[in-house]
């Protein structure tokens, strides 16, 4: 018994027995034969009992389903900064969050494409409810954030999640992924959440803030996508927020978020590992003069990596144009390329709603504006 017990992945002893007790499941068909179309049945089922490891099973199972998702849904993945990382280091990845499932699906087949260590990725526990996607999540070496516990019990459960990152780390030599807030961008600003630093700083001990951060080396981790899959989807909880109203969820929402996600057109996708930082952590001195200060700076070090490495695509400059019903960033794109983006625009929402217009343009045109507001505030 561990006391990670209720929050951590699979172990590899356990791998074999949990595989096996979905392998019949509906959705594990349906992913296996989406994943290898060609394939027999029987084949895959053989090779899942040959299968007692999660690299094992991220090797010769998942790792072609992110590759079959990216040739039917997408025109590509790209990434940068990767070639700067050490393969025997591990990091701890702090990432903007677009996407529930790809986001660390496309980190970790790049980390293995690139001889890299994989992450744990945390996931939360609301998304995982049901049996089936719990085992694979965990299958997935997922760990779980606890949600909606009562105020008592939350301290508690961000020590255990805090000494469990730290754990996987330096104990267990694993790489961590972790969004850099609760739950995805649904508007584009990509902003780092000061309690998140300050749940992962609960490890820390007797360390000053500054050495315990570089112990962690963090890498600010840019996703974007070109077209987002599920931007409609986040419609209603733009227009509830602008309204003021309470935001309340859909039963399966979160299933249906999923599965647009995986299956929807993505275009153009890119991924950029931002610099480890270390050194910049030397000058949290004199004007970080307690710890709410420092971890606002921190967070300010990984929005700067964040925004400063994302990829703006022509559908990012598009929205800004047709927001600020300018031609600012005409030279970003074709006529053709505009065309879509409308026609997109006019397929998902009604275009008289000036509310929903904004709102959604707003998604693709905040990560010009936060840009070019870096490019001003250094």
């Amino acid at each position: 018994m561990s006391k990670f017990d209720d929050i951590r992945s699979f172990h590899d002893s356990e791998v074999n027995e949990a595989l096996q007790s979905i392998a019949r499941h509906p959705m594990m068909k349906a992913l296996m034969n989406f994943t290898f179309p060609e394939v027999d049945e029987s084949i895959w089922l053989k090779k899942f009992n040959d299968t007692h490891s999660i690299f094992d099973f991220q090797r010769n199972f998942i790792s072609q389903t992110i590759r079959t998702i990216l040739e039917k849904s997408s025109e590509g993945l790209t990434i940068s900064g990767f070639d700067k990382l050490d393969k025997n280091t591990t990091y701890l990845f702090i990432s903007n969050h677009r996407d529930i499932i790809l986001d660390t699906s496309l980190l970790n087949l790049v980390l293995l494409e690139s001889g890299l260590i994989m992450t744990s990725s945390a996931i939360g526990d609301n998304l995982v409810e049901k049996s089936f996607i719990h085992k694979l999540a965990k299958l997935n070496r997922n760990f779980l954030v606890q949600r909606g516990l009562p105020l008592r019990d939350q301290l508690k459960s961000s020590r255990l999640l805090s000494e469990y990152i730290f754990e996987l780390l330096h104990q267990e030599k694993r790489s961590v992924w972790i969004a850099q807030r609760e739950g995805r961008t649904k508007d584009g600003n990509d902003s780092t959440q000061q309690g998140v630093l300050k749940m992962i700083a609960m490890a820390a001990g007797n360390m000053s803030l500054t050495d315990f951060f570089k112990k962690l080396k963090i890498v600010p981790l840019s996703i974007s996508y070109e077209y987002d899959p599920t931007d409609v989807l986040k419609m209603p909880q733009l227009l509830a927020k602008h309204n003021d109203e309470v935001y309340v969820k859909d039963k399966d929402e979160d299933f249906a978020t999923m599965i647009s996600g995986v299956l929807g057109q993505k275009k153009r996708i890119h991924l950029h590992a931002g610099d480890v930082l270390n050194s910049q952590f030397d000058y949290l001195g004199p004007d970080c003069d307690n710890k709410n200060k420092q971890l606002q700076a921190i967070a300010q070090m990984i929005d700067a990596s964040i925004i400063q490495n994302y990829q703006l695509w022509p559908t990012n400059y598009i929205a800004y144009d047709l927001l600020g019903q300018t031609n600012h960033f005409s030279e970003k794109y074709t006529d053709q390329e505009k065309q879509l983006f409308e026609r997109r625009l006019e397929m998902r929402i009604d275009t008289s709603d000036v509310i929903s217009m904004q709102s959604f343009l707003s998604m693709y045109a905040n990560p010009v504006k936060n840009k070019m507001m870096l490019k001003i505030l250094n």
